[in-house]
């Protein structure tokens, strides 16, 4: 079944479950009993004391639409070998957690992951993003994936290619189409743009004007309409909120999706939710921010790559103890629908990795991991230009370029209605920002005080040495003087006992 039918059945038969309740089950009074006894039971809210320590299993909880994909290939595959990462599966857990092998699991899946790992052993990490420019990523990557299927003739055509790849790569690799939310977001949107297109066919009509990619209604679904799906609303709006509470619909949580639809049919309620996000928020190793990306990094760098490359030169087992199957460890992020893209993502992974095998090899520190984020970086933003570029050529001229000013320009051009109802239908997600914003900060200064607090030693170190040089030399003087004498003086009596023979 399409997971898009699926997902707007289930939501259906939950909002019909809650009309067709008991008078008493559709009053406010019954979803905030559900939501505070969630709260009130949900796991992991006391912020922990060594919540600064890396712990020996790192959680990157990677939110859509962040830059965590930049961070997963340029940072953390340049940290851990191959072998310490876990298994890989965006929704499904394929390791034991009870018998943890592995050091490193990066995934879209909710906080709720939590409940399968060890607890007390693992650091979770994130990056945030401001919501409004969120939502404008979230719809353009739908349409940049979606639009790479219309190299078919026909939507079945294309349906049928992707049931054919996921049987030959099954096991093997992790395409978009199996990680969450793009397993829902992109058959909707491929489906839509193949009715829009068969309908211009139709029509006859050929021409396109335009000068809003957000607005091109006879080539793909308008933005306002987008944000205002049943879909958008379950998945995408307050996203982050739900994902860091752990209340996505690929949520481990059983009353996840209770939880969920009384928050959005009772906004009141999502202030529950949301300070349930805020605490693991402050219980995280690390909290980033896509707009400030270079601090970002750099902290990144000191804060979580420092302690790995620590962590990892002191462990006993090193590189060679964990064997994990490689089978499973393949992913193709982007890996598309057509042979000749397909061929490219995987170039990219198979780069990936050896560049993380060669950076395995020799001492990491902090400054050697910078230099690799840079580099990475800059091929890792190539490769996803020119992939964008050739997908939204098939759509054009509702193109959506990666250049940023250029990008501002054509988001201005989305009306001051559309921009205000993002920022409603995602109040709670601007309220956690905000948060992070606050955490940021604090990280900062903390990182920036033992930066301050490390030069000092190093100085008085280097400083020191320079003035007690002379001291060692002349406490070292005198004990050589006494060996030489020593030496002489040993010499001078065998050369008289052998005159005396």
């Amino acid at each position: 079944m399409d997971p898009t039918l699926s997902l707007r059945l289930v939501i259906l038969l939950i909002l019909l479950g809650l009309a067709n309740a008991s008078p008493h089950e559709r009053e406010f009074g019954y979803c905030e009993k559900v939501v505070k006894k969630w709260a009130s039971s949900a796991p992991s809210l006391e912020v922990k004391e060594n919540k600064h320590t890396l712990r020996d299993l790192l959680f990157f909880l990677h939110i859509p639409r962040t830059g965590g994909r930049t961070y997963f290939h340029c940072f953390l595959k340049k940290l851990y070998p191959s072998a310490l990462e876990c298994p890989r599966s965006y929704d499904k857990l394929r390791f034991d957690p009870s018998k943890p092998k592995c050091r490193l699991l990066a995934t879209h899946d909710d906080y709720s992951m939590m409940s399968k790992l060890p607890k007390d052993k693992t650091s979770v990490v994130t990056i945030l993003r401001h919501p409004v420019d969120r939502v404008f990523s979230t719809y353009e990557f739908s349409v940049e994936v979606a639009a790479r299927f219309l190299v078919h003739p026909n939507l079945t055509s294309a349906t049928r290619m992707v049931g054919r790849l996921r049987s030959k790569n099954k096991g093997f690799a992790v395409s978009t189409l199996d990680i969450w939310p793009w397993k829902y977001l992109v058959p909707w949107m491929r489906e839509d743009l193949f009715a829009r297109r068969d309908a211009r066919r139709h029509s006859g009509s050929r021409d396109i004007y335009g000068s809003d990619p957000y607005n091109m209604e006879d080539v793909v679904m308008p933005l306002h309409k987008y944000i205002n799906d049943p879909i958008a609303r379950d998945i995408i709006h307050n996203g982050v909120t739900f994902q860091i509470a752990g209340l996505t619909n690929n949520s481990y949580f059983a009353e996840s999706h209770e939880v969920r639809h009384c928050v959005m049919l009772h906004k009141e309620l999502g202030e529950l939710v949301l300070e349930v996000a805020k605490r693991r928020l402050d219980d995280m190793l690390y909290v980033g921010l896509t707009e400030d990306h270079r601090e970002s990094a750099t902290m990144f760098g000191d804060v979580v790559g420092a302690q790995v490359i620590s962590q990892l030169r002191g462990s006993s087992s090193g590189v060679q103890t964990v064997a994990t199957n490689n089978s499973e460890q393949s992913s193709l992020p982007d890996s598309e629908p057509d042979e000749e893209h397909s061929q490219n993502a995987t170039l990219d992974f198979e780069v990936s990795m050896k560049e993380n095998n060669e950076a395995s090899k020799g001492n990491m520190t902090v400054g050697k991991l910078m230099e690799s984020y840079e580099s990475c970086i800059s091929t890792l933003r190539k490769s996803q230009s020119l992939r964008r570029i050739s997908s939204l050529k098939r759509v054009s001229p509702a193109n959506f370029t990666k250049e940023e000013t250029l990008n501002l320009q054509s988001r201005r051009q989305v009306g001051g209605a559309v921009l205000q109802e993002i920022k409603s239908l995602n109040n709670l997600d601007l309220e956690l920002y905000e948060y992070a914003k606050d955490i940021f900060a604090q990280q900062h200064r903390r990182t920036a005080q033992n930066s301050a607090v490390t030069e000092k030693l190093e100085n008085m170190i280097t400083s020191s040495y320079g003035t007690s040089q002379w001291i060692r030399v002349f406490l070292f003087l005198p004990i050589m003087l006494l060996l030489i004498f020593f030496f002489l003086f040993v010499n001078a009596r065998r050369r008289t006992s052998k005159v005396k023979i």
